[in-house]
This record gives structure tokens, sequence and C-alpha cells, in this order.
């Protein structure tokens, strides 16, 4: 059974549910029912080996906790005789059976449920007679690893929260980045590190501070397990939703990972790890949400601790965090000294270029690019995520660049990568791409034998200090051609000229007068507009006339 097979079963609960719960609320059943239904089958084999240690184990009186989870295999357990199934043989008490099967896990997997707030849905559906349905038809699939690996699992759970919010009118940004995306960032900031990663028994940690459902995190373990084996990827992040808290946290106890490193909370106001620094990190924060419910927190770690803080180069405007989580995440490298970090992290086009000199956002990337931390942006492509279109950029930011590109930014636009043939997925009801992830996930780098002039024609290293001498000598040879033209006593041009005389707009007015047909030489974005010497000017409209058939603006573009 394939993501999608799989996801429309599941939804199919829904149909159960329809008219004693809003279609917003499905989320809150079908969601824990799934992770509970996948732990079920995670734990089915182990179940006997497990309660026969437990019963060894309280006859010699010792803490049984360590010998249950190896005999489980796995980082959490189940110690009561009762699975999902069994609970279907008894209906009429099917509702404390469930609670008296939940409470058997171990407090790990408690949690989860008690973020699901899964006793509330319980007793809701029992009330409703619609319990023993439900579980019944969760006991129909079959979600053992072997038949869904964690990935199509991660898949499932995205596909199911993009339902839910596009039933109820949110923005299922706010939960999941598509993989494309995310294969990408892990491309990335993996990329410097080949030589290092693919040592046997290497252990490195990553950090997501707005994990989600944990799809960075995994991606980037998936992808370290798959090029070395023997490598340890150490997972780290915090979540501040309480469902996708849950699905994250259930998903890493299925893979084996320290769930106490999964923190939950708001990341600007309450640190979950402390001053924990990371090898690599990925970030997709919300976009243009402000965070004024956590200013007085954030402000006061600015003033208070300055630069020994994590908010020091300076605080964006309320209306828009993006920039607090590249603070953050800044924050939480590794000294070079020590090794040094690599993270990748998605921003809108605003923290490119919103606020004037001496803003919290322009003396922020005044800090990212004096202390020379920024490698590259990449432009990607537009519709790649759910419900926008907005422009969106990947930042990697480095403590540890080569000496080729010390003291450069290499910008790359992931648009040339694009199918020009793709129809646009904008506001569609499945979240699609036009990009081709192989072409995106990779980034030209430098031949450590290559010039430094070798560039890559889609990757140039950014100018210094650009000079204007190249417009300057655009326009010398401009006015020469005017010059020439002036003097010639040349038939009248065959392009359509004016009839009679008509108010030509100044370069002020074109993106008001886009209609008027009276100058066939239109301007361009970035064009350097010059009028000829014969157009008049009026002093009380401030426009200029054609007094001559043959006058028009002149269009001059720097090379």
């Amino acid at each position: 059974m394939n993501q999608q097979t799989l996801s429309a079963f599941i939804w199919s609960v829904a149909d159960l549910l329809r008219g004693d719960y809003k279609q917003s609320d499905y989320g809150k059943v079908i969601l824990p029912f799934t992770v509970l239904r996948r732990l079920d089958c995670v734990l089915e084999a182990t179940k006997p080996a497990v309660l026969a240690e437990l019963a060894d184990k309280e006859k010699l009186g010792v803490n049984p906790e360590p010998f249950l989870l190896r005999k489980a295999g796995q980082s959490f357990y189940n110690t009561s005789t009762l699975d999902l199934k069994k609970l279907l043989g008894d209906p009429d008490h099917i509702a404390q059976n469930l609670f008296s099967y939940v409470q058997a896990f171990s407090p790990a997997v408690r949690d989860v449920f008690e973020r699901f707030e899964f006793h509330t849905q319980v007793e809701r559906l029992a009330k409703a007679g619609l319990l023993y349905q439900v579980a019944e038809k969760f006991t129909q699939i079959d979600l053992h690893p072997e038949v869904v690996s964690n990935m199509q699992m991660g898949l499932v759970f995205e596909e199911l929260i993009r339902k839910f919010a596009e039933i109820s009118n949110e923005t299922a940004g706010e939960h999941f980045t598509p993989r494309e995306v995310i294969r990408l960032m892990v491309n990335l900031i993996f990329i410097e590190d080949d030589a290092i990663l693919s040592k046997p028994g290497v252990v490195r940690t990553i950090y997501d501070p707005t994990a989600g459902t944990g799809g960075m995190l995994s991606v980037a373990g998936e992808y370290l397990a798959e090029h070395n084996p023997q490598a340890r990827l150490t997972v780290f992040g915090q979540e501040l939703n309480p469902e996708s808290y849950a699905i994250c946290k259930a998903d890493m106890l299925i893979k084996g990972q320290d769930v106490g490193n999964i923190a939950f909370g708001n990341t600007l106001s309450d640190d979950g790890h402390g001053h924990k620094k990371f090898d690599y990190m990925l970030s997709n924060p919300p976009f243009g949400v402000e965070w004024k419910k956590v200013e007085k927190e954030v402000r006061k770690e600015h003033e208070q601790q300055g630069y020994n803080g994590r908010f020091g180069p300076g605080l964006p405007r309320v209306s828009d965090g993006s920039m607090l989580f590249l603070l953050h995440l800044l924050a939480k490298m590794r000294p070079a000294a020590e090794g040094g970090s690599r993270f990748g992290i998605v921003l809108n086009g605003s923290p490119l270029f919103t606020g004037g000199a001496g803003s919290g956002e322009s003396e922020i990337r005044r800090y990212v690019l004096e202390n020379d931390l920024c490698e590259a942006i990449v432009g990607l492509p537009t519709d790649m995520f759910y419900n926008t279109g907005i422009s969106t950029y990947v930042w990697i930011i480095s403590n540890r660049k080569p000496a080729a590109r010390k003291g450069k930014v290499r910008p790359a636009c992931g648009r040339r990568c694009a199918k020009a043939s793709a129809p646009s997925a904008r506001n569609s009801a499945t979240p699609t791409s036009s990009a081709s992830p192989a072409c995106l996930a990779t980034l030209p780098r430098r031949s450590k034998t290559a010039s430094p002039s070798a560039a890559s024609s889609t990757t140039k290293p950014l100018a210094t200090t650009p000079s204007p001498s190249n417009a300057r000598c655009a326009m010398k040879t401009a006015r020469s051609c005017w010059a020439k033209k002036a003097s010639k006593k040349a038939s009248p041009s065959p392009t359509p000229a004016c009839a009679t005389p008509k108010t030509c707009p100044t370069p002020k007015t074109w993106a008001n007068t886009s209609s008027e047909k009276c100058c066939p030489t239109r301007p361009m974005p970035g064009s350097i507009l010059k009028r000829p010497r014969w157009a008049t000017k009026s002093r009380s409209t401030g426009t200029s006339t054609c007094s001559n058939p043959r006058a028009r603006w002149r269009r001059l573009t720097p090379s």
C-alpha cells in the first residue's frame, strides 16, 4: 500500500465522524489513533517476551524497565495483555480497556497521548457511540515498519495534517516543509563534510528549533544512514504545537532516538536546550508571524545579556519574527575552534531587504556579513509551499568557510531548475513543485585546484565593491548615438509615432500609465531613461511633450 492509498484509507475515518464532529476537529481523533495503531504494530512481535520478562522481574522484586526495553527492542514498551484488536472483544467496556491499554505504555509514550488530549477524545467518542467503530476501522490497516517505512509514515502524517489544515482554513506550512526543500537543505549542509561523515563510527548532532512533525530531522538521519550506516546522527528539537510535538516525539521513539532531546514550548521565550551547541541545524520558521506575545522575554534578554545572549545584534520589527530564529541558530553554533557549525534556514524575501540603515533587521544582516557567516543564498521556485506562492530562500550559514569562499556570498537560483512546462501549483489541493529535486540539490562546488575566477554560470560570488563604469559607458555611448541620429536627415522612422502632440509620461509616472501608447519604446525595470534634447518639459505638469514625430524615450540598460 503506497502513501497516497494509506492516507486516503485513514482519512475515510472522517466519514464516521461527520455530524458528531466539526471538520476542524477530525484531526483530534484521527492523528492519535494513527499513532496508537503504529505503536501497536511495532510492539506486536515482542509483546509475549515483554510480558514474560515482566512476570520474572516482578517475582525478583527488581526494577523491570531496562529489561523490558531490551526485550521490546525499542525505546518504549507496553505491559498490558491487551492490544487494539483484543479491545474489540469487549464492546461494552472498550473505553475503560482502552484507557488501561494506553496507561500501560512507558512514560514517554504516555506523554505523547497527553499532548493529544486522548482521554478527552475517547470519552467524547464513547458518548457518541463511535468509539468501537473508530477502533475497528484502525485495526484493518497494518502499520508495521516492515509494511510502512518510517519515511512513508512521515509522509502519511504530513498528508493528514495538510488535509486538516485545508478544511479548517489554516496554513499547513506551519506544520511541515516539502520534502524536496528538506533534501536540498540537507545536501547543502552536509556537502562540505563528505570525508568526515564517511568515517566509521562518526557521531554528529543536528538541531531544529521549529521541529514540527520532525520531517527535517528524519530526512537528515535517513540521508546520513544511507551514505554511512555506521554513522550516528543525534537529533535535538523543539516544537510549540502540541499535536505536532506528539507526532514528532512518537516518530523519534520508533527510530530509537532519545525523546528527551525533543523539547516542548516556545523556542524564543523558553529555550529548551539552554547553552548547547550543535554541529548542524535546520529550520523553517513561520513567515510574517508577529512575536508580540513573547516580546517581553525577548527584549529582556536583548537588553540584559546583549551579545552574551541570543539577540545581541538587534531585534526585528514585531510583525515578523523569522529573523529572531536566525539569531537563535547563530547562538547555537559551535565555535570554529571546536569544529564549527553549518546550518540552513528557510526565509522569505523580507529578511533580505526589510528595514532601513540602523534598524534591527539591518543590524542583523550587518552582523552576519561582517562576521563572514553567510555562505550562500539559494532562491527556491515559487509554489513549493502549501497555500502560498511567495518567494522563498535558503540561507546557508557557516563559521568554517573554505578558504576559497571566505569573504564571499554565493547566490544560487533554484528557479532555473524548474520545468518550464510544469503547471502552477499555487493554492492547489496537493502541495507540488515544478522544480527538479535532483537539480536543486546540487550546488556547484569550486574545485580545490581550480582558479578562483572559474565560477559557476549559475552561482557567482558577490562583488564587494561594484563599479558603475559599465553604466557610465552605456550612457556615454547612447549620447553619441543620439547625437548622430539628430544630425542625420533620414526618412521618418517606420515605427508608429504620435499623430498629434500628446502628453508623454515622465519616468516617475510610467507605472501609473501602462496603457499609454504614445511612446513606442517602453521602459523596463532597472532601466535608465534619457529624454531627447528636443523634447520639451512642461513646468506645470512635469511631463514632456512629443514636439518631434521621432522623439521617444531612450532605454539605456547598464551591462
